[in-house]
């Protein structure tokens, strides 16, 4: 199993809402009125970007959870696996974890979530049935979405080709 070059992690693939909410559905609800306390971002420092290979850590006072997509459809929810204070190796690339380095992360930092969405992807086409982690505050939201084998990180409102879960 490819771990990512982050020791410890041990991504665990899941393509249908079904099985997120039954794997994962306990926990979701309980970050209800918990506050972000980081996000952990992989950041490449020769391009100075975001490594979006690599999974997103959301901090809930001591809870956190790691989200990850690749292929089409694959995603992995992890919990309390990763230390962003450990180096990641992965050849040819010079990679750190870094806190909020986004100004919308920033600005959701020490926010109490308000709710977590499984937003399913209903667009008729052959990502069709993806699923995405919403966190949801009273003054804005973040959803890490499958970007075609990566990750990509919203801060938007569902679109219509979005359908909500919601875990309140």
């Amino acid at each position: 199993m490819f771990d990512f070059g982050i020791a410890g992690y041990e991504p665990t693939w899941l393509d249908d809402r079904a099985d997120v909410v039954r794997e994962h559905g306990h926990r979701l609800r309980r970050l209800a009125g918990r506050t972000l306390t980081r996000v952990w971002m992989v950041w490449d420092l020769e391009d100075d970007e975001w490594f979006c290979d690599c999974p997103v850590l959301f901090d809930f006072d001591g809870r956190q959870a790691e989200i990850n997509h690749q292929k089409l459809g694959d995603l992995s929810l992890t919990w309390d696996t990763i230390d962003p204070t450990r180096p990641i190796r992965w050849p040819g690339f010079d990679l750190r974890w870094r806190p909020e380095p986004l100004p919308e992360l920033r600005a959701l930092r020490g926010l109490p979530l308000k709710g977590v969405e499984l937003l399913e992807w209903l667009g008729g086409d052959a990502a069709q049935g993806n699923i995405d982690i919403s966190f949801t505050f009273d003054t804005g939201r973040a959803t890490v979405f499958n970007a075609l084998d990566e990750n990509g990180l919203s801060f938007t409102p569902p679109g219509p080709n979005q359908r909500p879960h919601r875990f309140t």
